[in-house]
């Protein structure tokens, strides 16, 4: 795996870069990852060859699909993540359920799960369709929690732009 470049970041940045790279590692099943701000920017993602944090599990295979969109996979999961995220706020907020704690999506080849994170950002998780779904959604959490809190408007910030210093 091919470590992300940590230069000139902050201990909180490197530290959510380190707990994605954790997640993909740990997590059997999970093909990418990616976090998004509330306003649907990608802030964080474990797709390496695209110049973003993170990285893929040693022999996992890549599809070998030319890139779609701005960042390819990255960008689609962002974009993705911000629709679902986005869509069941609004059932929600019309059934008058509360927040939106998980989203789940399943597939034919794959599953999509996404989990509000404190501030309003959102983790979003592409996974095989044989994953451990429980196990997926339990490390999910693990992230949220311990991401939270360190997830501030200043991080988010720095992020965005080590994304764009890349492109």
């Amino acid at each position: 795996m091919t470590a992300p470049s940590t230069y000139g970041l902050s201990t909180q940045a490197r530290n959510l870069q380190w707990l994605l790279t954790d997640l993909v590692e740990e997590v059997p099943g999970i093909v990418s990852v990616a976090v998004v701000s509330s306003d649907g920017l990608l802030l964080l993602s474990s797709d390496p060859e695209e110049g973003a944090p993170g990285g893929r599990r040693p022999g996992q295979q890549q599809k070998q699909q030319p890139p779609k969109g701005p960042r390819g996979a990255s960008a689609d999961l962002a974009t993705i993540v911000s629709g679902l995220g986005s869509l069941t706020t609004g059932a929600a907020n019309l059934m008058d359920g509360g927040a939106v704690k998980q989203t789940m999506v399943t597939m034919e080849h794959g599953s999509v799960f996404v989990m509000a994170i404190s501030d309003g950002s959102l983790l979003g998780v592409h996974a095989t369709p044989d994953c451990d779904m429980s196990v997926v959604a339990y490390h999910m959490a693990l992230f949220v929690g311990r991401a939270g809190h360190v997830l501030t408007p200043e991080v988010r910030s720095e992020l965005r732009q080590s994304l764009e210093n890349v492109t």
